[in-house]
């Protein structure tokens, strides 16, 4: 029995969704969909969003392994050839084929979806009820070592860039999906990854270290004048993943000014790292409460990772949003707080990297 939508008492503005290539894959099986009508599939299309409260984020697009293979079935993170690298040009072509989606989302839209470039155009998307989206490279294959197609996707409206996804490409390496394990596997940063966090930085593209390993996290901390920013990513001391942040790692992020969104990824989550989706909310409010703690209050953000994990069956789809909602409320978090964690500091951080 499906769970009855909850709207959120406060708009969410979310860290990292994979919707964009959700609906590219549905239509390479041959099942699109209209974005703009309710779905018994996935977690997001536009009337769940508003039975939610979901108002937008950061929409990834991300490169799989191999483009070309048998999407109808299940996704094995033991097979070696989906953490295979990707060429640059293939890279190229399908991130833009996903660029090209959001564009006919927003033109298909009569403005009620907007493709955001500057953290105030985001702001004014969700005071005006529409949905705010920010594009997002998860996993830097499709960007050259001269930075030519960086450019290219800034034009369309990139702001948001994680070097890695767990694999390597030219410019660092990314962590295994392994529990328990450290994030300390493999070298630092390329010689490109090293010039792609400045060429970053000079464009004011918000640079995410979720999937990026520990030696390559130090690496661009070291090289960065910008706000860290995992946007999909727990607390190791919790649940000892290698796709988690170490005490270490979450002080580093703080120093810098940078946050956290948190990552609703059940094996993520759960101490256990076990993939059962019976996981309650309250294991997403023992991370919170964790992250509020360590880093305060204006670095905490909600990074759900929808669309592209398995998320606790209480939550289900972006309408139990107000499940969460109430969950951290019960947890004596203010509203003050909470209204932070929605959507405010996701904006705060997108504005200071753009500084």
């Amino acid at each position: 029995m499906q769970n009855a939508p909850v709207k959120s008492p406060f708009p969410v503005f979310d860290g990292h969704n994979d919707t964009l290539l959700k609906l590219e894959i549905d239509r390479i099986k041959g099942s699109e969909r209209s974005f703009f009508e309710r779905s018994t599939t996935g977690h997001i299309d536009m009337v769940r969003a508003k039975e939610g409260g979901f108002a937008g984020g950061l929409f990834a697009m991300f490169v799989p392994s191999n483009p070309d293979q048998d999407f109808t079935k299940a996704f094995n993170p033991n097979d070696p050839v989906n953490f295979q690298p990707v060429p640059q040009k293939q890279a190229f072509d399908f991130t833009m084929r996903l660029v090209e989606r959001a564009e006919r989302l927003e033109a298909e839209s009569e403005g009620s979806v907007v493709i955001c470039h500057t953290p105030e155009e985001n702001q004014a998307a969700i005071d005006a009820d529409k949905l705010a989206v920010s594009l997002h490279i998860e996993g830097a294959e499709a960007i050259d070592t001269q930075f030519y197609a960086l450019e290219e996707f800034y034009k369309r409206g990139l702001r948001s860039l994680g070097l890695v996804w767990s694999r390597e490409n030219a410019f660092g390496f990314g962590v295994p999906m392994s529990h328990p394990a450290s994030p300390d596997v493999g070298p630092g940063l390329t010689g490109a990854g090293r010039d792609l966090v400045r060429a970053c930085n000079q464009l004011g593209i918000l640079l995410d270290v979720s999937h990026l390993n520990e030696k390559g996290f130090w690496d661009l901390a070291r090289i960065t004048d910008r706000p860290i920013v995992a946007s999909h990513s727990n607390v190791h001391s919790i649940c000892a993943n290698s796709r988690n942040l170490t005490d270490k790692q979450l002080d580093a992020i703080k120093e810098s000014g940078g946050l956290v969104g948190i990552n609703f990824h059940v094996s993520f989550l759960r101490p256990d790292g076990s993939h059962a989706q019976d996981t309650a909310l309250d294991v997403i409010a023992d991370h919170a409460a964790y992250l509020l703690d360590r880093l305060g209050e204006d670095r905490v953000a909600l990074g759900s990772d929808f669309d592209g994990c398995a998320v606790p069956k209480d939550l289900g789809d972006v309408t139990g949003l107000g499940r969460l909602m109430e969950t951290l409320d019960a947890r004596g978090f203010s509203a003050e707080v909470i209204e932070k964690i929605a959507s405010k500091n996701w904006i705060s951080a997108l504005r200071e990297s753009a500084a």
